[in-house]
């Protein structure tokens, strides 16, 4: 059995492999890891000087990246669990050296740690320049809650685009662009994906900063221009729509925007709900929920994005509302994701507008999608 023969019989055991020693080899070393996920694939992490790049393999495709490799490479580290595996290439001679280790790929235990879909000490240029994790590749104290909210939002949006391996993006109010960048960065070099995404915000400072931070880490197709979500268009043929915190009403503009676009995806937490707020009047079951100012804003919070569900699903969208991040971290910590089907639930427009001339109610998606 050759060296490669036996990594891919033990691939599931594989935690590294390292190529190195090259002779005129274009990069100074290789590191190939196994990642696992509802597709299993294979990432090579191509080193020269200061850089890194990526590149995602399916199962399959290995074994022929692996044998032109090591006509370059003539030394190859292979880390398993409960083995390390060293190897020397002379010509066609090989040296194998083997040391037994005590690690594993994955604890099996209902208290192993959380496998994070962006792991402490990976190389991700965003979370070093964002303070996330120091320099070391540990996570910063004060920023481990900002950690698993980036890998919840990640999460949150892999579980949805299964099958689809191209997008076009819009990110309306995405401010510093935080989540845009590591949203990119997942989509493209995680996974191989096509992308092209455009964010929008009203701040001109902030527009250009994210404009030279996109150039800095080299992402050509990530860009942003000043816009208001309430006149803004969005490309043709864009497919996915996020809006993280849009305030108040930008969120409805954002949605009816996808939905008149045809956008597949939409990503959305809402922020600053007032609208509501500001107009509800008793009348009706719900008045034992306006007695308190807390409670009547919760409420009409909650209500808000209540209609927007209804709306979505009235116009052929697969709808939830979803926890974003644990409560004790944000109170805006639901997440409206939809996907188009085209497959509209049975109408409830009618009801929702009898709701809202029960309670004097005006909101802008309603008045958007169906008119005042």
């Amino acid at each position: 059995m050759t060296f490669i023969q036996e990594i891919l019989q033990k691939s599931h055991l594989l935690i590294g492999l390292v190529l190195s020693d090259g002779k005129n080899a274009e990069f100074d070393k290789i590191k190939l890891r196994l990642v696992k996920g509802k597709s299993d694939y294979f990432q090579a992490e191509k080193f020269k000087g200061d850089k890194v790049f990526h590149q995602n393999f399916a199962p399959s495709e290995v074994e022929a990246f692996l044998t032109e490799a090591l006509t370059v490479y003539r030394q190859a580290c292979a880390t398993l669990a409960g083995e390390t595996i060293q190897a020397v290439f002379y010509g066609k001679k090989t040296k194998i050296k083997r040391t037994a280790n005590s690690l594993n790929v994955v604890e099996q235990s209902h208290n192993r740690k959380k496998n994070y879909i962006f792991e402490e000490g990976e190389s991700v240029a965003p979370l070093f320049d964002l303070g996330i994790f120091t320099r070391e590749g540990k996570i910063a104290k004060d920023k481990y809650d900002k950690f698993k909210q980036i890998n919840r939002f990640i999460e949150i949006v892999d579980e949805a685009i299964e099958g689809d391996d191209k997008f076009t993006i819009a990110d309306f109010g995405c401010g510093k662009s935080y989540l845009t960048f590591l949203l990119y960065h997942y989509l493209t070099v995680k996974r191989g994906f096509s992308v092209d995404v455009t964010g929008y915000d009203l701040k001109a400072d902030v527009v250009q900063k994210c404009n030279e931070t996109a150039k800095k880490y080299g992402y050509e197709n990530l860009s942003f221009y000043c816009g208001d979500v309430a006149k803004e268009s969005i490309k043709p043929g864009t497919d996915m729509m996020v809006t993280l915190h849009a305030c108040d009403t930008a969120t409805d503009y954002a949605i009816a925007t996808a939905i008149k676009s045809g956008v597949k995806y939409l990503f959305s937490v809402p922020c600053c709900q007032h609208e509501i707020n500001l107009c509800i009047k008793k009348g009706g079951d719900y008045d034992i929920l306006m007695r308190h100012g807390l409670i009547k804003e919760r409420f009409c919070a909650l209500l808000t994005d209540a209609i927007r569900a209804e709306v979505l699903e009235d116009f052929g969208y697969k709808t939830e509302i979803i926890e974003f991040v644990d409560f004790e971290h944000s109170p805006k910590n639901l997440m409206i994701r939809a996907v188009k089907t085209g497959n509209p639930m049975l109408s409830k427009k009618q009801k929702m507008l009898d709701l809202c001339r029960k309670y004097s109610i005006s909101q802008t998606l309603l008045n958007l999608v169906y008119g005042k």
